[in-house]
C-alpha cells in the first residue's frame, strides 16, 4: 500500500510541473517546442531555462521536472547515443533511445527522478514518445507535457493534421505553447522551437525565426 500510494502521489507531482512542452509527427518530419520559464511553486525562478536538446543527429529531448534531475538525464542520453554511433556507425534509432531512458527510469522508480520527457526524432518515420517518472514509455502522433498542457492539447485536437507542412507544424506548436503560456502562470517568456528531419536533422530555429512567427500568427509573446 505505501509503495503504490507513493507511487499516485509521484505522479500527481509531476503532472503538475510547470512547464509547457510538446512534440508532433508530420509526414516526413518532427517539430517540438517549448518555453523557457522556470518556477519554484509560485516564485519564477528563471525567464530564460533551456528545456529543448539535441541528443543526437537526429534525435529531440524535452525536459519537465526538475531542473537537476532533467539535466543528468540530458547528459546520460547524450553519452549513451554518441557512444552508439561511435560504436556502430549509425545512429541509435529513436524508439530504441526511448527504450533506454525508460529502462534507465524504470531502475531508479522507487528513487525516482521527477521528469515527464519526450523523446523525438527521425530514423526510417517520425516518433514522438512520452517518457514518465517510473519509465512507462508511450509513442502518439503528438504528446504535450506539463502543466501548460491541456491549453496545448485544447488547440492540437482541433488543428493538428498528420499531412501538414513543416511551416505549418511550426505555427502550430507556437500556437500551443502560446495559448498555454496565457492561461498557464508557471509557462511563460520566449518559445523555443526545433525541427529535425532525414535531409536537416535538428535544427533549433533562431529566436529571430521564431518572433516572425509570432508576430504573422498576430500572437502575443
Amino acid at each position: 500500500m505505501m509503495i503504490v500510494s507513493t507511487g499516485v502521489k509521484l505522479m500527481e507531482t509531476v503532472k503538475k510541473t510547470g512547464t509547457t512542452t510538446v512534440a508532433i509527427t508530420l509526414k516526413d518530419a518532427v517539430v517540438m517546442a517549448t518555453e523557457r520559464r522556470v518556477t519554484m511553486d509560485h516564485f519564477i525562478a528563471h525567464k530564460d531555462g533551456q528545456k529543448l536538446f539535441q541528443i543526437d543527429t537526429y534525435t529531440g529531448m524535452t525536459i519537465a521536472g526538475l531542473v537537476g534531475d532533467a539535466q543528468v538525464l540530458v547528459r546520460y542520453m547524450k553519452a549513451e547515443l554518441e557512444l552508439y554511433r561511435l560504436q556502430r556507425k549509425i545512429n541509435m534509432p529513436i524508439s530504441a533511445a526511448a527504450t533506454l531512458l525508460s529502462n534507465i527510469l524504470n531502475q531508479t522508480k522507487y528513487y525516482p527522478y521527477m521528469v515527464q520527457i519526450l523523446v523525438a526524432g527521425m530514423d526510417t518515420k517520425p516518433h514522438v514518445f512520452s517518457v514518465d517518472a517510473a519509465g512507462g514509455s508511450v509513442e502518439d502522433t503528438y504528446v504535450s507535457t506539463g502543466s501548460g498542457s491541456p491549453f496545448v492539447y485544447g488547440v492540437l485536437e482541433s488543428m493538428y493534421r498528420k499531412d501538414m507542412s513543416v511551416e505549418e507544424g511550426i505555427d502550430l506548436v507556437i500556437r500551443g505553447v502560446t495559448a498555454a503560456k496565457s492561461r498557464d502562470s508557471a509557462s511563460g517568456g520566449m518559445i523555443d522551437v526545433a525541427v529535425i528531419t532525414k535531409e536537416q536533422g535538428f535544427r533549433m530555429l533562431q529566436e529571430s525565426e521564431v518572433l516572425d512567427k509570432i508576430k504573422k500568427l498576430k500572437l502575443n509573446l
